[in-house]
């Protein structure tokens, strides 16, 4: 046995056994460990910000990492917007990259580079391995360290010669980390803040904004007569008919401060204390009032549903405070003018149950919450670092961890094209996603911002770096070049007959919804 086969031996002894892929020829051993060990699901990607992506929106819905596999520093920097995001989301993932045998170093060959400074800045954890011996002992460890509380980014480094020599060490296994259990102080803190009858808001993210923990917090809430809601970015969220309906924080800057204007106390379960996305001039980068206080009850890195069932405990929450379910609505299918309102509207009429919703819709989406709390049950992915180019590859990592559950990705246009190769891995792993991208032929969050920063009216450059309609991208023909059935609406009734079509049908299907 090799290096590479004891690598491959540890990420299954750990549960470990989906492969995200770009290789090189530095990684070759690996892949032919790979070969060796068809248990571990390969799936290429043609660009590593696609492989990243895809290993983030997998753990977001497997709860545990996949493997990438990147070739050299140059490949892995490719993957590092991807990365950010998914560091940001709390994902665990275990990215191994391949590296020069240590003899090859000194010749600086053109590969070369700096891995360890390339990784640090969207990893928790980097290591390189120093020979075949210790590759089960490294990979262990990777694996831990994706897994510990909160999830984390773990980078293995793996040199050639790791990977060909042999060994005759054995796979390792870890034992997988608890959270922390919540503070008793911090609950007692929040319980007195919400006894004290002054304005305020349970906000939210991580694991709490799953399942029983979410009702939990909803009768918290109603109990206190607190308001609840999510950070504005989260890494999945359980929504829809008979789920709570909470909102997210507003990310246009004028929204959050009039939301929070009132606001006195703000008691944190896993969430950040809302800042604004960019900082504008005249406009503070701060969401929350001067005065408004700020208890953190519990980190991400705490048992979220164990700190708000003793929250509950200590006000005395009782069996007939009940959490706030919202009701399937009966949305009737739009008609006219195809608008993100319009595609809300069908979705909420005809989502199946237990899609997976992955947003990357950017502006053209925003008001995507409210009409939608009473569609079917649904769990909601979003971009959490703000590096666009991640809700292709994130939808197909989501239909990998849930083959049986119909995927629906809202993508922007101009975001889209930044990792458009994710639609051929869709294709070729025939994975059941509904991709609608929302053409608008342009920037559109880039010319508000224009606005937004006081720079007034784009003029001839400007435009010509915010807008996509000189030559027009043509979606249909992209989708199809790489594999995806596709057909374009220009009306809301176009819009839902496709809609059905790509519901009732499996595999890829992408609708470019001309808005």
């Amino acid at each position: 046995m090799n290096g590479a086969d004891l690598l491959c031996e540890t990420l299954l002894a750990n549960g470990v056994d989906v492969c995200f892929a770009n290789p090189g020829t530095s990684e070759m051993h690996f892949v032919a460990a790979l070969d060796r060990n068809p248990r571990i699901r390969c799936v290429l990607g043609l660009f590593e910000g696609v492989v990243t992506g895809a290993a983030d929106g997998y753990a977001r819905m497997a709860d545990k990492p996949a493997a990438t596999l990147l070739h050299l520093g140059p490949g892995l920097a490719n993957g590092l917007a991807n990365l950010h995001n998914a560091r940001r989301a709390f994902s665990p993932v275990v990215n191994i990259v391949g590296e020069h045998p240590a003899e090859h170093l000194p010749y600086d060959a053109p590969l070369t580079s700096d891995i360890e400074s390339l990784a640090r800045p969207m990893s928790n954890w980097v290591q390189r391995t120093a020979s075949a011996d210790e590759v089960g002992r490294d990979t262990a460890a990777a694996i831990g360290a994706a897994m510990a509380w909160p999830h984390q980014i773990a980078t293995l480094i793996l040199p050639a010669d790791a990977a060909w020599d042999e060994t005759a060490s054995a796979a390792v296994e870890v034992p997988l980390a608890a959270p922390r259990a919540p503070d008793p102080a911090q609950i007692t803190l929040a319980a007195r803040a919400l006894r004290s009858g002054r304005s305020t808001t349970i906000l939210l993210s991580g694991h709490a904004l799953r399942g029983p923990a979410l009702e939990l917090a909803s009768r918290i809430a109603r109990h206190s007569a607190a308001r609840l809601m999510a950070q504005q970015s989260n890494a999945r969220m359980e929504r829809g008919a008979g789920r709570v309906p909470i909102d997210r924080v507003p990310y246009n800057v004028d929204q959050a401060l009039a939301t929070f204007a009132q606001t006195e106390q703000v008691i944190l379960v896993g969430a950040k204390a809302p800042v604004a996305f960019f900082l504008f001039p005249d406009k503070p980068s701060s969401m929350l009032p001067a005065d408004c206080e700020v208890i953190e009850m519990a980190g991400r890195d705490v048992d979220l549903g164990a700190a708000l069932q003793a929250l509950a405990d200590e006000l005395g929450i009782g069996r007939d405070v009940f959490p706030e379910l919202a009701a399937r609505a009966d949305a009737a299918l739009p008609t006219g003018r195809l608008t993100p309102d319009a595609i809300a509207q069908a979705l909420t009429a005809l989502m199946p149950e237990h899609a997976i919703v992955v947003d990357e819709s950017v502006s053209s989406g925003r008001n995507f919450f409210k009409p939608t709390y009473g569609a079917r049950p649904h769990d909601f992915l979003q971009l959490t670092g703000g590096a666009i180019g991640i809700g292709i590859p994130l939808a197909t990592g989501a239909a990998v961890a849930c083959p049986q559950r119909k995927v629906v990705t809202l993508q922007a246009d101009g975001s889209g094209m930044y990792t458009v190769q994710a639609l051929w891995t869709q294709a070729r792993e025939r994975l059941d996603v509904v991709t609608i991208v929302f053409a608008n032929s342009r920037y559109a969050i880039l010319h508000n911002e224009l606005k937004n920063v006081g720079a007034g009216e784009p003029g001839r450059n400007a435009r010509r770096m915010l807008d996509l309609d000189d030559p027009a991208l043509d979606w249909v023909h992209l989708a199809k070049g790489m594999g995806v059935e596709a057909a374009r609406a220009d009306s809301a009734e176009a819009f839902v007959d496709l809609l059905k079509r790509a519901f009732a049908s499996r595999g890829p299907f992408l609708i470019e919804a001309v808005i």
